[in-house]
């Protein structure tokens, strides 16, 4: 088994704000750990199974956008309990099919070890089969986002970008994204924590709610 036990105990589910255990394991582009992924963004994601039909539509659309995850210093990884050559069958197919090359790699799984790790898979589950979880995590290794989605409905590959433009946007200038941001969009700024500030506010909202750069014509 080429699967290794990830680091570090698992007490509870992982939840925002946790560091991504560390594992290592084969893939379709040869042996990965996780922890060599510092430095940069990672997301890493899981997928039920090979050649099924949404999972099929998925890597796809990745393939197809792994550009733009590079342009943003984030690299993409897969999880499935299938083979390694399971896997290599379905990528094949995919190029064939689909004029495009899955490129990213795909990691084996078949004990669920990594899969029960990320809270993927259910203790006491036999399978991967019901459900696709997605992990944002930045380049300390610590996770910043998470979504989770049924085998039946497909990942928005938009939003995952969104997600991702808006996490390494408020690092980058210490705000907080609103409702519906998008890249280039105004942030908000973090709200008073000061009573006097509160008071001197021009308006009753204004103390917890307005732009980190106001736009011209825009009411602050």
């Amino acid at each position: 088994m080429d699967n290794a036990a990830p680091t570090g105990p698992a007490p509870r589910p992982l939840r925002i704000g946790d560091s991504a255990p560390d594992f290592e394991a084969r893939s379709t582009a040869g042996p990965v750990r996780l922890s060599d992924y510092r430095g940069r963004w990672l997301v890493l994601f899981s997928h039920p199974a090979d050649f099924t039909p949404v999972c099929t539509t998925e890597f796809v659309a990745l393939a197809r956008e792994a550009a733009a995850f590079e342009a943003r210093d984030c690299a993409l990884m897969a999880l499935s309990v299938d083979s390694l050559f399971s896997h290599f069958a379905w990528l094949r197919m995919i190029r064939d099919r689909f004029d495009v090359e899955v490129r990213f790699p795909i990691v084996e799984d078949p004990t669920l070890v990594v899969g029960r790790a990320y809270g993927m898979v259910c203790a006491q589950d036999s399978d991967s089969a019901t459900v696709r979880t997605t992990f944002f995590i930045d380049p300390a290794g610590t996770i910043r986002a998470m979504s989770c989605y049924p085998a039946s409905v497909g990942r928005s590959i938009p939003e995952m970008l969104r997600t991702l433009d808006a996490l390494q946007a408020i690092d980058a200038a210490e705000g907080l994204a609103p409702a519906n941001w998008q890249a280039g969009d105004a942030l908000l700024r973090p709200p008073a924590q000061d009573i006097d500030e509160v008071f001197a506010a021009e308006g009753q909202a204004d103390w917890f709610l307005r732009e980190a750069t106001p736009r011209k014509g825009k009411r602050r």
